[in-house]
């Protein structure tokens, strides 16, 4: 499949200015100097990459192109223009220009599309707030936006999301809380949370879990749980199950402390 070059070779000018080049206000500047080519540097080309090539070269241009009717032209001017040009299209008809905004804009402008109809604009809000504007958006009717909040929480505020009604949710808490803090998950409704809670609980803690009705929880809690705890596992119905506890507790018996 060909692919768009930079080192393409160049129409002549007089070809060039046929369309798009004949209207182009570049035309008699930047065209007639080199600075720009429709084949590969052209900000009226319809292509992606030869758009960004003209920002990329010549930033100075992209504000005046943000409300040019073409979304991709506008959300690629995004990129480049001064912020406070950038801002006025918070409310830009087009998601993925309004992506391109939350991306830009500073954590306290970035709050204000958090509400935005577009997942992928709350979830580029989400990665960019501050810790403590995170929380106005755990409530967020989609369950990715969520995710992100309760990736980025500060650890004192996550276990407010630990009863959050999406498995993906409760998941990224169980991976983020401190040991001590598990205990409120131990009883979650789904098996896979109760498997992070397993793996990295207080052993005290894991020690409840030896009896889950999930054997990959029981397995995990294997590792975790006290020595003395074990002794139940050696009978379990799951084969390895029963080889984790009989390895965790011979591996403990040839220890140097405990062949002394």
């Amino acid at each position: 499949m060909p692919t768009e070059r930079d080192d393409a070779p160049r129409a002549p000018l007089a070809q060039a200015l046929a369309p798009p080049c004949g209207d182009c206000r570049y035309a008699a500047t930047l065209l007639a100097s080199g600075a720009c080519d429709p084949a590969a540097v052209c900000v009226r080309a319809l292509s992606g990459q030869r758009i960004d090539r003209f920002f990329r070269r010549h930033p100075q241009e992209a504000a005046s192109w943000l409300d040019d009717g073409f979304w991709e032209r506008r959300a690629i001017a995004a990129r480049y223009a001064p912020l406070p040009a950038v801002a006025a299209l918070a409310a830009d008809a087009d998601e993925v220009v309004r992506r391109v905004v939350a991306s830009r804009l500073p954590p306290a402008a970035a709050i204000a599309l958090a509400g935005d109809p577009d997942r992928e604009v709350r979830i580029t809000v989400a990665h960019r707030l501050d810790a403590e504007q995170l929380l106005s958006m755990a409530a967020d009717p989609d369950y990715m936006v969520r995710v992100v909040v309760a990736q980025r929480l500060s650890h004192g505020k996550l276990p407010r999301l630990a009863d959050d009604p999406e498995r993906e949710v409760r998941k990224t808490i169980a991976r983020r809380l401190p040991a001590f803090a598990l205990a409120r998950l131990l009883d979650d409704r789904d098996a896979e949370v109760r498997r992070i809670v397993a793996e990295r609980a207080l052993p005290e803690h894991a020690a409840r879990l030896l009896d889950d009705n999930d054997w990959l929880v029981r397995l995990a809690a294997v590792g975790r749980a006290p020595l003395d705890a074990l002794a139940s596992r050696l009978e379990d119905p799951e084969p390895e199950v029963r080889q984790a506890a009989r390895e965790r507790l011979q591996q403990s018996h040839s220890t140097p402390e405990n062949s002394e």
